[in-house]
Order: structure tokens, then sequence, then C-alpha cells
């Protein structure tokens, strides 16, 4: 198995909007293709993670518009399950004006299925004509693991091919040492690269637009223009991928390369690397190459801490990759050296909450940009904290898997407790 070629073919890919309301889109246009006829009622059910992360971040196509449950209405109305992780940019006025009818109406419901672990969103529609339909996404954020009507289960090949085949991809990501992730990356071929580098582009048009938006990324240039902060590479590098994370969170109508399945935590994976190299004169091929390491990385952290987990993902997950990345820029494949960038960034910022994506995202990725450029320079020059500190381990493998141990064992009733503080506040 060539891991670098999985891990970019189901974790890297373009997405528009945040990927879980994106993803509960997704579930509901396959159970509606399936189901083949309008809805007269539609009930989902999520993991705490994919309900929390669509309570407060905007919609693409939807001048501005949150939630779900309107996302899940508008996948419903668009019945297109085969534009995948970009299927709200077919989005237009008329859907959306539909899609809020059936939100008005209560034709659909929302709630936290208790008993899921790990991502799951399960959509089961019934027609106006009495059929049923059922979808269920679990396990990633394209993997369809169940497809009926009626009650009886149908076939769909790229559906039943996902399903099959990333748990063993995952599962050899899981069995991976840093060696191995650092020998995939220094094998990246043309193919390779050429995607990674689209990502590059595509991930620097949302920064450009979010350029636009008087958000976070905006805030840091005026801290520059008031010289509070110098126009030096990390604070370039923070503007830069806050301002496409402001893109995203603002549901501007705009693609970006996610990693690990999240469009934030591609932000930070891709731009991190990408701006520094360039601002350190190193080579375009060894640049993407070390973006394949982020993405590498980022993937291995997330098999340990969960899909959808309680610490954040974009700044720690990813962090670790963009860190472990600008190392391989200096030092290349040197193991020693990114072992001790990944822990110092754990050190640094391992314990960081998510509280759901909405637009303070963009200051958890300005925060990861901020330590992961800390964390290289220090370990460029052979500077780490060791297993006597903390939860860092002996190996960066041990660091991670304790983080991961932390976070889905540890940490378990955070993220109900979080749904529950998000809920009251709907409420009041």
């Amino acid at each position: 198995m060539n891991l670098l070629k999985e891990v970019l073919k189901y974790q890297v890919y373009p997405a528009m909007g945040c990927t879980e309301p994106v993803s509960v889109a997704l579930c509901a246009a396959h159970a509606a293709k399936e189901l083949g006829e309008p809805v007269q009622k539609a009930v989902f059910r999520l993991d705490a993670g994919t309900y929390k992360n669509g309570m407060g971040v905007r919609i693409p196509n939807t001048d501005g518009e949150k939630g779900n449950l309107l996302a899940g209405a508008m996948g419903i109305l668009i019945a297109r399950p085969e534009l995948n992780m970009e299927i709200l940019s077919a989005a237009d006025k008329t859907i959306l004006q539909e899609a809020k009818k059936l939100v008005e109406k209560h034709a659909l419901c929302m709630s936290v299925a208790p008993k899921a672990h790990g991502f799951y969103i399960e959509a089961e529609l019934t027609g106006v004509n009495g059929h049923t339909a059922k979808c269920i996404i679990a396990g990633g954020h394209t993997s369809v693991i169940h497809l009926s009507k009626d009650g009886v289960i149908k076939e769909e090949n790229t559906a039943g091919q996902t399903t099959r085949r990333a748990p063993e991809f995952k599962k050899a990501l899981k069995q991976a040492s840093l060696q191995d992730l650092l020998d995939a990356a220094d094998n990246a071929d043309e193919e390779d690269l050429a995607y990674i580098k689209k990502g590059v582009d595509m991930n620097l048009k949302a920064a450009e637009l979010g350029q636009a938006l008087q958000k976070v990324g905006f805030y840091i240039k005026e801290l520059v223009r008031k010289k509070l902060l110098q126009m030096d590479l990390i604070s370039s590098t923070k503007i830069l991928t806050a301002c496409a994370a402001d893109a995203r969170m603002d549901g501007q109508a705009v693609p970006v390369m996610a990693s690990g399945e999240s469009g934030n935590q591609g932000v930070v994976t891709i731009l991190v690397p990408w701006k520094v190299g360039k601002e350190m004169d190193a080579d375009e091929k060894t640049i993407l190459k070390s973006i394949a390491l982020s993405h590498l990385l980022n993937g291995y952290v997330k098999v340990f801490t969960g899909e959808l987990a309680p610490i954040c993902g974009c700044a720690i997950a990813a962090g670790v990759g963009a860190t472990a990345a600008i190392v391989y820029q200096q030092r290349g494949n040197c193991a020693q050296a990114v072992t001790l960038a990944i822990n110092n960034i754990i050190s640094d910022i391992g314990g960081m909450l998510c509280d759901g994506a909405k637009s303070g995202c963009a200051l958890k990725v300005v925060s990861s940009t901020d330590a992961a450029i800390r964390a290289a320079y220090m370990a460029v020059h052979d500077y780490g904290i060791t297993e006597v500190e903390g939860f860092v381990g002996r190996t960066a493998e041990e660091t991670i898997q304790n983080l991961g141990n932390i976070s889905s064992v540890g940490m378990r009733r955070v993220d109900p407790m979080i749904v529950n503080i998000m809920q009251e506040k709907c409420n009041q």
C-alpha cells in the first residue's frame, strides 16, 4: 500500500464550507437520490462532535445562514451526491428558499445519537408517497456505510469501495512509524506533488478572498499597521492562514483543499509550510514534499484522537503536520529533529478545546500557525521538550498516542457537555 496516495485520496480533497454540515448535506443527498420523490419528513442523528461543529458556522450560498439542519435540507433538495464535499456549490436562491420552508414547517428534526462513537451521520427520509430511504455516513466525512430504500439495502460502488478501503488505510496509518511517514514523503512522485500543489493554489485563493473580510486576519494586519506587531515571517503567515479560515467560517462560496477531512486543518497543514518555505527560499519540490509529510502526520494524529475530537484538530493535529514540514524543509529526513518539533507543539497547545466550527476557529488557526513555526525553529536548533515533562513520550509516536488517550478516554464527557452548553444558549 502506498500510504501517501491513500491519504491524499481519502483525506485530502476539495471542500466548500465547513466539512461537518457539508457532510450532513451529502448524507441527505444520498438518501434523497435513493428515495426519488419529494420529502415529507427527515430525521437526522449525529454524533456529538458533528452536531457541535454545525451549530455556529455559516453555510455557503445561504447569505450567512447557519446550522446542520439547513445544510441537511439543502442536501435533500440538491440530491446530487456525486458532487461529494462540494455539494453546496450547487445551491442557489431557489434551493435556499425551499430549504428554509422545509425547516420552518418542521419537516426536519435533528438530534445527537447517544450511542455514536466517532464520526456518525444518519439521514432517514420519508417521501410524500410513503416510501422511505436511509443513508448512514460513518468513520469519515464521505464514507457511506449504509444506503437503503424501503428497508432494502442498495449497492453503490463508490460508497462501497470507500467503506471497504478506508479502514484499511487508517489501520496502516495507525501502525506506521514517524520514519515510515518521512520516507513516504521523500518518495512522493510527480502525480502526488501536482495534486498537493493544486491544494496550495486553492487555499491561497481562499486566503485572498478572506482579506476582504473584517475578521481575524484583518485585525492582525491592524496590529502590524499600528506597529504593535512587526510584518515578519510569523505575522505574514498568521495573516495568510487567518484570512483563509475567515473565508471558510464566513460561509464564502470558495473551496479549500482539506486535510484529514477538514478544511481548516487543510489551511494550516498546507499554507504554513508553503509560506515558510517560500520565505526561507526552500526549493518548491522540497516544500511540496514537506506538505506531503504534513498531510500524513495530520492524518496520523487523528487516527489516535478520532475524526472529531474534544481537542482542536485545526490547531493540534494540523499544527503537528505543519511544524514537522518546516523542520523537513531545513533538516530533511531527520526523525530526531522532527520528533523535537512534535513534542514542542503538543506541549504548547495540546490542551486546546474544540467548541464547534465558527468564526473563532480562525483564532485557533493563528495560534497553531505561531506555535508551529516556534516549535520548528527550536527543533531545527536541536532543542525540544523531553519525556521527563508532562505527557510527552519517549518518541513522537508515544507523545501522539498519549494525546490520543487524553482526548478519547480522559475527555470523553467534554463534547456532550459543550453540546449541552450550546443547546442551553439556543433555548434562552
